[in-house]
């Protein structure tokens, strides 16, 4: 096992990824056996991973990149309570046993982190902080109340309404403040969780593609010449990759951006932040060792929009920094700039459990919903009590097979725009011709029934492929920030020379065949 080192910040490269030393695991070589297979080393398939073994079973862990590189590495790392989509409507959605249930498990998610860390002896910055939902306007201050209503009827009693956010800087408007929430450095988190998998017996393999997953009384993994036999699945790819349709059609990925700049120390209170407005922006402060320099960093999120369907991806970082600049007047030079993509299901809370329509030994975890690194660990505690057959009062309310009538709507209109990607098999290129495409960019190109994804590299050379996600046939859109093809249709992406790195495709951009 090698680390992988620290080193100088990358265009679009987070600060967790920017301060750890990571461990290089081999691919999977040879057939093994183990009890449970994980396909996914983020915060949900290491969390599920980490519960199993302390369980007593067995544990194979296998990734296509490298420890924590996926979405997990593409987090603001907020540990809360204090549901994205809100307790007003949780409890429209679910219920208010639903509410209750809901914020019981993510509290109990942030004091598992806080447990496991305490627990492994994990340096991860983990701190206890308050958070703060705050109103811009005064206007807003009966949704306020309401709010505050619905999440004591889940049984968040201690959250209180305060006259403003304890900024300095700027007046935020009336806010909720939810106390006892957490923040902490997700990939040093994950980093002791490894450790502490390695110790008592598991294996992890990275850069290991799973091609192939089957449940059953022969369940098995398959990658490229190896099988990973065992008597449980866990796929926490952020999206399933062994789901053709059903889930797909109950979330919808999102791309959010990141910035984070240094601030003098005190100039922000550490604590969780975020705004009611359209977009909503998201904010908090980390502490940061690098490079020999200890200072305090303030990331700031937001400017969220379906995946594959802007044309400005490019101005979406800029729009943070005016934002925050005018809000935030001693901060100073960008010293991070980072982007995800978030799952946001119709009801607002992840799907944990059993996969629809596969085998009962096929679980999921995805919907993360805003939510990730809270409902990354539930699922380990979810799953590993189904995967023992134990009862867990979280299951149904996280049952991937749900179907919330009360939030038909949501799902209505997420379909309609799901279908109406579909044009793009109808229109012309980007460009008529791979020599308006410039270094380093890409861009569509219709040629005659086909539609081609084409991308130009620093030295000048093309490179093409089908534009067509391998998924359900949605044409591929070029994203200048990320250096991506994104699937407007299902939220796809690839990199530039057509590798698949986000589900639900499972495979690449299919080269270009001469008819």
């Amino acid at each position: 096992m090698k680390t992988q080192p620290v080193g100088v910040p990358l265009p679009h490269q987070s600060v967790w990824a920017a301060t750890v030393e990571r461990p290089m695991f081999s691919p999977l070589e040879g057939n093994i056996r183990t009890d449970v297979c994980v396909i996914g080393a983020g915060i949900a398939g290491l969390t599920t991973a980490y519960e199993l073994i302390q369980a007593g079973k067995n544990v194979v862990v296998l990734d296509d990149g490298p420890l924590a590189g996926g979405m997990t590495e593409a987090t603001t790392a907020h540990l809360t309570c204090a549901i994205d989509d809100r307790y007003c409507a949780i409890e429209r959605w679910h219920g208010q046993e639903g509410a209750r249930l809901t914020a019981q498990s993510h509290s109990a998610a942030i004091d598992r982190i806080e447990e496991i860390a305490k627990n492994e002896a994990i340096d991860c910055d983990f701190q206890r902080v308050d958070g703060y939902l705050f109103w811009p306007s005064r206007l807003h201050d009966d949704m306020l109340r309401e709010e505050m209503e619905a999440a004591h009827r889940a049984g968040l009693t201690d959250v209180v309404k305060v006259d403003r956010a304890p900024f300095e800087s700027f007046e935020s408007g009336p806010a909720l403040r939810f106390p006892r929430q957490g923040q902490f450095h997700p990939l040093k988190y994950l980093l002791g969780v490894t450790g502490a998998i390695m110790r008592d017996g598991g294996r992890i393999y990275c850069n290991t593609h799973a091609d192939t997953i089957e449940g059953g009384d022969a369940a098995k993994v398959t990658t490229g010449n190896s099988v990973v036999h065992c008597d449980a699945i866990v796929v926490a790819t952020n999206t399933p990759i062994n789901d053709l349709l059903v889930i797909h059609t109950k979330q919808a990925g999102y791309m959010t951006y990141v910035i984070g700049a240094k601030i003098p120390p005190g100039h922000v209170e550490r604590a969780l932040y975020w705004d009611t407005e359209n977009p909503y922006h998201y904010v908090r402060v980390q502490p940061v060792q690098k490079n020999g320099e200890e200072y305090e960093l303030l990331i700031v999120g937001g400017e969220d929009h379906k995946s594959g369907q802007a044309e400005d991806t490019g101005e979406r970082h800029q729009r943070l920094e005016t934002w925050a600049r005018a809000r935030f007047k001693a901060m100073g030079e960008i010293e991070f700039t980072w982007a995800g993509e978030v799952r946001e299901t119709t009801d607002g809370l992840a799907f944990i459990g059993r996969n629809p329509l596969d085998k009962k030994n096929v679980f999921i975890v995805t919907g993360d919903s805003g939510m990730g690194m809270t409902h990354g660990t539930i699922a380990g505690m979810l799953l590993k009590d189904m995967i023992l057959g134990k009862e867990n009062p979280w299951e149904k309310l996280y049952d991937p097979s749900r179907i919330t009538l009360s939030a038909s709507g949501n799902y209505a209109r997420e379909t309609l725009n799901m279908m109406a990607q579909y044009r793009d098999w109808f229109t012309a290129g980007d460009v008529e011709s791979v020599d308006a495409i410039e270094k380093g960019t890409g861009a569509i190109l219709r040629r005659g029934m086909k539609k081609i994804a084409a991308f130009r590299d620093e030295t000048g050379t093309i490179h093409e492929m089908s534009a067509v996600c391998p998924h359900l046939g949605g044409i591929v859109r070029w994203n200048p920030t990320e250096k991506t093809w994104d699937c407007p249709c299902h939220g796809s992406r690839f990199k530039e020379t057509g590798a698949v790195m986000m589900g639900p495709a499972n495979t690449n951009l299919a080269p270009i065949k001469d008819d």
